[in-house]
């Protein structure tokens, strides 16, 4: 009888997840999933085995049949392996958070976002949104790694180490709107009824459908934006300005203590050779720099006050170096010196 009950509790899953499930079978999924911890911890899991898919990830529309079929055998292999929910690093809590580790079938480094369980997301049936109190989605990428993830309006966005985006789970229905904190590459998918914004203390970013890098990590001196494609407009968080719209191969630094803007031109290609484990610095800050680093290669660097001002210029490949080699580099333009102390770099 219990095994009867959870065969139709996987099918309305998969309904739920194609968009298909009925709003009278949803309140009872959502009422079944409320009774036990037990029905909660169940449907938790199998939606996490269920995002783990690449297919998923990028919002395509499925095959009610095969995806069902691929959804019980993932069910079946973790069963078998008796996959903890602890091991794929889901923590619920007010403001939950998907960490992410790695999922050996699909995924290396980055990993997909885990939709999680009650109360559920907004479900979309036709043009009606049905909405339940829920709390954001908060991404988050380890140092020493980066991740790659679909947003539900179908952009594509990579995370550098380090970075943290939040946005609501009402996202591609009632706005657009991401808080952020470090550096992503945005592939965005063009809704002019729904502009893109991206809000940071210091910045705001709005566009409708445009690829860009936009970096500002909190301990950073500078915000940057490189733009590829299309057009996007700035607005100054940190004095009144008029808006500063950037056009392909142009870039925008900020200085947060001052909140001066300053444009310029700039091959943008280069801003975003990082998600193929690339360190690329146009002109940086040796103190930006070294955060970077200490994101890249999760190591501690402490930079010497007369060397604040510093900037470089420069590309390194991540895999095949070393942080002793990159130091070494940078060292040869004789323009700093590095020493190894008490388990930290030491530029001066």
């Amino acid at each position: 009888m219990q095994h009867d009950k959870h065969t139709q509790i996987d099918e309305w899953i998969v309904d739920y997840l194609n968009g298909t499930l009925d709003r009278n079978v949803f309140d009872r999924l959502t009422q079944w999933a409320s009774e036990t911890e037990e029905n909660r911890r169940y449907i938790r899991q199998h939606l996490e085995l269920w995002f783990a898919s690449e297919e998923a990830a990028k919002n395509i529309s499925f095959d009610k049949e095969k995806a069902f079929q691929r959804f019980l055998e993932r069910t079946a292999v973790a069963k078998e392996n008796e996959i903890p929910v602890a091991d794929i690093h889901v923590f619920e809590k007010r403001k939950e958070r998907v960490y992410f580790g790695s999922w050996k079938t699909y995924l290396r480094v980055a990993a997909v976002i885990l939709i999680l369980l009650l109360p559920f997301v907004g479900y979309w049936q036709g043009k009606e949104a049905v909405r339940h109190s829920f709390s954001d989605i908060v991404v988050e990428a380890p140092m020493g790694a980066r991740t790659k993830l679909y947003l539900p309006d179908g952009t594509l966005v990579w995370l550098n180490a380090g970075s943290r985006l939040a946005y609501s789970q009402g996202f591609g229905v009632d706005d657009r709107r991401l808080n952020m904190e470090g550096e992503g590459y945005f592939e965005v998918s063009r809704n002019e009824a729904l502009p893109f914004e991206i809000q940071t203390r210091e910045v705001g970013l709005k566009v409708l459908g445009t690829k860009f890098n936009f970096r500002n990590y909190s301990d950073d001196e500078e915000v940057t934006v490189n733009l590829m494609e299309g057009k996007v407009s700035l607005h100054n968080e940190v004095k009144s300005m008029p808006e500063l719209y950037l056009a392909p191969n142009e870039k925008m630094v900020m200085n947060k203590l001052t909140g001066e803007m300053i444009k310029t031109r700039t091959d943008a290609s280069r801003s975003n050779l990082w998600i193929n484990d690339e360190l690329f610095f146009d002109e940086d800050l040796l103190e930006d720099i070294a955060k970077r680093l200490m994101r890249s290669y999760d190591v501690q660097i402490e930079v010497a006050d007369s060397l604040r001002n510093r900037r470089f210029y420069g590309s390194f490949t991540v895999m095949g170096n070393t942080i002793e080699e990159i130091l070494s580099t940078i060292a040869s333009t004789n323009q700093m010196c590095y020493r190894y102390e008490n388990g930290k770099y030491i530029l001066y």
